[in-house]
């Protein structure tokens, strides 16, 4: 195995095969990945990197579904089985020929998913479970898309963010009863399949560590069990993945193994050694990769990590984890690979070369020569594909900006500087637009930065204690015991979106977009008041995305045409750039809510969404603390929410959806985030009046070990997402933790189309006032409706009312 290469009129190679990349999510060297060829020929399908979870020093194959675009929503289409199979094998071979044909030595397989790559692992495991009656053998697309979607019958599996981004995966659910076997050869398959095109390419799979770790006790089992006691169970699994790989011809195989980034204790550590010390003598002969990122490996991790039996390289975030640096330099097993993850592969902002060629050097001669492998931070499935589809962003702000493809190029100048063969002019080019940046007056306001500087002088928070504020709302709102509501978007119809494209493309006028526009928010008002629901919303039919529509309104922000990135399934979400001091020009929701409170006299939600989630969800500037940037924003929402108030709207929901998702992995970190996260949340209403009821919507995260924060934002109602996650938010309560504010945790999953009944509404709400105060509790979905269709949507809301008035005269009969 020699040293990384780098052939003039082709992609460099390293001695090792890459890892499995999803769509973007590439680390190395190589021109360009097909998926990117794929999305710039066709307007009408979006092809998006599924998951990645590795860093790549070569061109790793993507991971992709296939979508239809329409206006900024990415709607899944649902083909015949065939059709969808044909879809997928094109697309591995598409991008197999082409790394063929680039001179990539080293290419991935196992690195497409038709959902997410932890629910491949639980395929591979056959860890169903018994709710989805698969009865053994070979786990097909029924099995597959109900453990991740739900059916008619039966909910889905619960779903959670991958690590600290937007991405999800689908959260196995394992017992001591779990019967696993060998049930999908989806890695061993797609092995074959390109060794059959004459392509050897380095199987990836996620570590059986990790993916015990990453798993949760089955509903009926008692929450303490100790997951990784079933590491004696699935690593036969893993063996026969294993063997029937080296059987096939493979000489190298990755493994993922990110969760050692968090704060392990020493049993989850000895695990580590435990599993690779089992696999060692099956894994003899082939060349074994594992693979970290997203923050620094602690000290004990990283040593553990580099003690592993049986490996031959390891992979580590040097963007995120700059502290690994400093292990590195302490010390670095001998004869072994570094992959050093200096290209970030998270964000969307131009590499500093010769910043990142001197840490490179550092470590060369740290490692040795031959030793050092180029990589990103992370796998490229958490940025845009690339900048040449974006035909209309500004030239200056363009060239500050390195996409997946840019991202690529990055890696592989890096390579070849380090090797001596340094390309002069693009890291002149390079060195021009990072100081273009630096000094640009677009980039800096005076204004915004003083205001945001005064605010650290106060923490903001409302005069009037949460508990005197409900009742002073309550006398005014006059709503019943169990109020019902719903958390924000209505179904977005096929008209829906075409009225939005046409209207962005000029073919109908303002007037015709506006009439069209207050059409269905009549609409949606006129189902919300037939279904009795108490506190309305106008459903967001102007809006494409959450966070993108207030990004448009707000200076500071820059807009991708095609800048799509995976968030979870079919779902997909294009993040605003974040590229300098953030103000608002002038009100962004006024209009629509005046519009809608006008239709009706009940009370009507002003829908914004809160500065933290609008962080974690864009592309984030790099050139200041995170925090700065959050402040900013959230002066920005304090001017909206006060004009909303001016305007007449009484109960204004400001979402936070991602403020958990922004928690860093480690936990000495948390007390500083949760300080600045939530203290931006109380600057966006602290001027209100008592009589205002300020809403907050949290979604699809693990709130337990942070319900103090939640509370501490002192919001007047949060809704939650509560149904999917079995209830376990409901946990944290029945400790003891008293909570005095209203609490809407979700009666039921929108993310399936199933609709739940009645009685399993009511049920959810009676294990709710079990342990909340009546007058506090609200009912509500889990989380919005965009992506339901009304057919779904108009039952499972009208059981959901029909439980509450249930409960409600049963609890005025028990009086």
């Amino acid at each position: 195995m020699g040293p990384l290469t780098y052939s003039p009129n082709k992609a460099t190679t390293c001695p090792f095969g890459p890892q499995s990349l999803d769509l973007p999510r590439q680390q190395t060297i190589f021109p360009i990945n097909n998926a990117y060829n794929l999305f710039a020929k066709s307007r009408h399908q979006l092809l998006s990197i599924s998951n990645a979870l590795y860093k790549e020093p070569v061109p790793v194959t993507p991971r992709f579904s296939l979508f239809r675009k329409n206006n900024g929503v990415s709607h899944c289409w649902i083909p015949p089985a065939e059709d969808l199979q044909k879809v997928a094998a094109d697309l591995r071979i598409s991008i197999w020929k082409q790394m063929t044909d680039a001179g990539i030595k080293y290419i991935p397989s196992n690195t497409f998913s038709y959902y997410d790559q932890v629910l491949d692992t639980t395929a591979m495991l056959g860890a169903v479970p018994t709710r989805y009656s698969w009865t053994g053998g070979e786990i097909g697309f029924d099995t597959y898309f109900s453990m991740a979607r739900g059916n008619a019958s039966v909910p889905a599996m619960e779903m959670t963010k991958w690590f600290d981004t937007n991405y999800h995966f689908i959260v196995p659910e394992l017992g001591p009863d779990v019967k696993f076997s060998y049930a999908s050869h989806k890695a061993v398959d797609e092995y074959k399949e390109a060794k059959s095109l004459g392509v050897d390419t380095v199987p990836v799979l996620i570590g059986p560590v990790t993916y015990l770790l990453l798993s949760k006790p089955a509903k009926g089992v008692e929450k303490t069990f100790p997951l990784l006691s079933l590491l004696d169970k699935i690593l036969p699994i893993y063996k026969e993945v294993i063997s029937e790989l080296k059987a096939a011809g493979a000489s190298w195989i990755q493994f993922d193994e990110p969760t050692l980034v968090k704060d392990l204790e020493s049993h989850q550590l000895e695990a580590f050694t435990k599993a690779y010390a089992e696999l060692e003598s099956s894994l003899s002969g082939l060349n074994v990769l594992i693979e970290t990122y997203f923050a620094d490996v602690p000290a004990d991790a990283f040593k553990t990590l580099t003690a592993l039996k049986g490996v031959s390289a390891f992979g580590f975030d040097l963007v995120r984890g700059t502290q690994t640096l400093e292990l590195i330099k302490g010390g670095f097993p001998s004869g072994k690979y570094l992959f050093a993850g200096v290209v970030d592969g998270r964000n969307i902002w131009a590499n500093d070369l010769a910043s990142s060629l001197s840490i490179l050097q550092t470590l060369e001669g740290i490692v040795g020569k031959g030793k050092l492998v180029v990589s990103t931070s992370s796998s490229l499935l958490h940025t845009a594909v690339d900048l040449v589809n974006e035909t209309k962003l500004d030239t200056e702000i363009k060239s500050w900006l390195a996409f997946a493809a840019q991202k690529v190029v990055e890696v592989n100048a890096l390579a070849k500087g380090l090797a001596g063969q340094k390309d002069e002019a693009f890291f002149s080019a390079n060195a021009e637009a990072q100081a273009s940046r630096k000094s640009s007056p677009r980039v800096n306001n005076e204004a915004v930065q003083k205001a945001a500087a005064a605010l650290k002088g106060s923490d903001h928070r409302r005069a009037t204690n949460v508990s005197a504020r409900l009742d002073t709302q309550q006398k005014k709102l006059n709503l019943p015991i169990l109020p019902t509501t719903t958390i924000g978007s209505f179904p977005q119809t096929i008209e829906l979106r075409r009225v939005r494209r046409e209207y962005k493309a000029k073919k109908i006028s303002e007037e015709e977009y506006v009439n069209a526009i207050k059409e269905e928010i009549s609409k949606v008002v006129k189902i919300q008041e037939e279904l009795d629901i108490d506190v309305l919303v106008h459903g967001e039919p102007e809006r494409n995305d959450m966070v993108e529509y207030f990004g448009e309104q707000l200076s500071g922000f820059a807009f991708t045409a095609n800048g799509w990135v995976q968030s979870y399934g079919s779902r997909c979400v294009k993040p605003p750039i974040i590229y300098g001091d953030v103000s608002r020009p002038k009100p962004m929701t006024v209009f629509w809510s005046t519009a809608a409170q006008s239709m009706t006299k009940r009370p009507m939600k002003g829908m914004l969404t809160g500065p933290v989630t609008i962080l974690n969800w864009s592309f984030v500037r790099n050139d200041q603390p995170r925090f700065e940037t959050c402040y900013q924003i959230a002066l920005a929402i304090k001017d909206e929410v006060e004009d909303l108030e001016k305007a007449g709207i009484t109960v204004i929901q400001i979402d936070e959806a991602a403020l958990r998702e922004g928690l860093p992995l480690r936990k000495s970190e948390h007390a500083f985030y949760l300080d600045w996260a939530v203290h931006s949340f109380r600057i966006t209403n602290v001027g209100v009046q008592d009589t205002t009821q300020i809403h907050t919507h949290m979604c699809y995260s693990n709130f337990n070990d942070i319900i103090h924060s939640i509370i501490d934002m002192d919001a007047d109602v949060i809704t939650i997402e509560n149904s999917r996650s079995d209830e376990k938010l409901l946990s944290v309560f029945r400790e003891g933790v008293k909570y005095g504010a209203g609490i809407g945790p979700g009666v039921y999953d929108i993310h399936s189309p199933r609709i739940p009944s009645t009685e399993e509404i009511a049920d959810r709400i009676n294990k709710m006032l079990a342990v909340l105060e009546t007058n506090i509790l609200w009912v509500n979905p889990d989380c919005g409706l965009k992506t339901r269709k009304y057919a779904e949507v108009k039952p499972a809301l009208q059981n959901m009312v029909a439980a509450a008035k249930q409960l409600r005269t049963q609890l005025a009969s028990a009086k």
